[in-house]
This record gives C-alpha cells, sequence and structure tokens, in this order.
C-alpha cells in the first residue's frame, strides 16, 4: 500500500477506508492532499481487492474547503498557472466520482467548498446531523466553478443556483432535503449507519455495481433518443456475463452468489 502524508488509508477484508488527514485544519485542502487524494482514488479503481471505499475525515471535521495557505497561494499565480492549478483539482473530483468501487462519503463537523464537492461527488453520503454545508466561495469574490458539475448533477440546478449565489450555510436536514445527503443521524448512530450500507453495497455485485456507475456518467451526455439502446447494450452484456450469470442462477437456486462477503 502507498504511504500518505496527508491521509490514512486503513484496509478491512473487501472495504478501504480513505480518511483526510489534517485534522489540525479541519482537513483543508492542501496541494499535497489534492493530489495523494487523486493517486489513491486512481489506485483503488484499479485494486482487485478493494470493492467498498468510505471517504472520510480524521477529527472534528470531513473537509473545511481550501486550506488558506493553499488560496494565499493561489491568489499570486499567473492565469495559465491558475489553469493547471484548477486542472489538478478537476482531476482529484473526478478520480472520485469515476472511481468505478461505490463511495461511501462519511460526513461530520463540516463539509464547505471543496469539501462539500467532495460530498456531491460520493455515490452515498451518510452525514452526522449536526454537519454544516455551505458553498461559500461567492463570498471570497471566486466561484465554486471546478465542483459545479458535481454538485449541480446531484442536486439540481435550482437548488445550485441559490446555494452557490448566496453563499449560505446550511445543515445536514436541508442536504438531505435537496438531495446531498442520502441519510443523516446522530453522531453516535453515524458508525453503525455507514456500516450498514457498507453491508447493503457488499451485497452487490462488484462489475454491476461499476457498470451502473459508468452507465449513469454516460446517460448525461446522451440525446434521449439514443438512451435506449446504450441501456439494452448493457443489461445485455450483463446478464450474459459471469457476474450476471452467476447471480441468476444463486437466484433461482436460492443460496448466495460467491461475491458476498468476499474481495
Amino acid at each position: 500500500m502507498r504511504e500518505y502524508e496527508h491521509l490514512k488509508v486503513t484496509s478491512a477484508g473487501a472495504v478501504t477506508t480513505v480518511s483526510l488527514n489534517r485534522p489540525d485544519s479541519h482537513n483543508a485542502l492542501n496541494k499535497g492532499l489534492i493530489r495523494e487524494l487523486t493517486r489513491c482514488f486512481d489506485d483503488l479503481s484499479e485494486s482487485e481487492r478493494a470493492r467498498v471505499v468510505v471517504l472520510s475525515g480524521e477529527g472534528r471535521s470531513f473537509c473545511a474547503g481550501a486550506d488558506i495557505g493553499y488560496m494565499r497561494d493561489t491568489a499570486g499565480l499567473s492565469y495559465e498557472e491558475n489553469l493547471e492549478d484548477a486542472r489538478m483539482l478537476g482531476a482529484m473530483f473526478r478520480a472520485v466520482d469515476e472511481c468505478p468501487k461505490p463511495v461511501i462519503a462519511k460526513v461530520r463537523g463540516a463539509a464547505m467548498g471543496g469539501g462539500a464537492g467532495l460530498v456531491a461527488a460520493a455515490d452515498v453520503v451518510v452525514a452526522e446531523e449536526r454537519t454544516r454545508f455551505a458553498f461559500s466561495e461567492v463570498r471570497l469574490g471566486i466561484a465554486p466553478a471546478t465542483i459545479a458539475p458535481f454538485v449541480a448533477r446531484k442536486i439540481g440546478a435550482s437548488h445550485a443556483r441559490s446555494l452557490f449565489l448566496t453563499g449560505e450555510r446550511f445543515d445536514a436536514a436541508r442536504a438531505r432535503e435537496i438531495g446531498l445527503v442520502h441519510e443523516s443521524v446522530a453522531p453516535q448512530e453515524l458508525d453503525a449507519a455507514v456500516e450498514g450500507k457498507v453491508g447493503e453495497l457488499l451485497a452487490g455485485g462488484p462489475h454491476a455495481q461499476a457498470s451502473v456507475k459508468a452507465l449513469l456518467r454516460q446517460l448525461e451526455s446522451l440525446e434521449p433518443m439514443d438512451a435506449p439502446g446504450l441501456m439494452s447494450r448493457v443489461i445485455s452484456e450483463l446478464r450474459t456475463g459471469e457476474e450476471g450469470q452467476e447471480g441468476l442462477s444463486a437466484f433461482l437456486e436460492k443460496r448466495e452468489p460467491r461475491w458476498r462477503g468476499t474481495p
């Protein structure tokens, strides 16, 4: 396993937990953390062992957005240097979003700016009810441009427009209402709720789950008339593939499929 300075990565069976590990700064994003998170998710995409990824933060917060020192540095960059920096940040969100393994965000404390962007890039989100969220970039005279595609896809254009323009803070109940969070629980229930989601995900076929994620991304860019053809090809490939054949056989034979509980 690769060594990281700003991440804590642990594995237990088929589950890999990736924790942002800058607790003294509420896991704020800096260049080192951005690069490490990108490399980590690129590695996990290729892993044959990891089936589910839990993304969390050490300490009191999930991720408080951009690090103050990092923001200070970007203020002095040229236009071309800012372009390269934005591409680097975008690559991190894409690495999380495009990971073929299901990604659960385990959120507590604060998820601001880029931290809320990571929440939007995850597949399943469980948050403590006391968590605070914000897309506060406009209050710094900038825009949440890099995270906008992931957030707008998750919560819709109407909520994105309102929250991007006001930069207001909102709680986990509001985040659940708009679709950014899927489950909001009391602090003492967070671990159990995430474990429950992990169990549900491990019950599914890993190849099927990767195909579902790829299918949903493709549907976003398709014309409506092209969607039926894509869906027909995907279901046909899955039904005739090894995993699909095993799943259907297990169902008919009233037994567990081979992938359950195994890497």
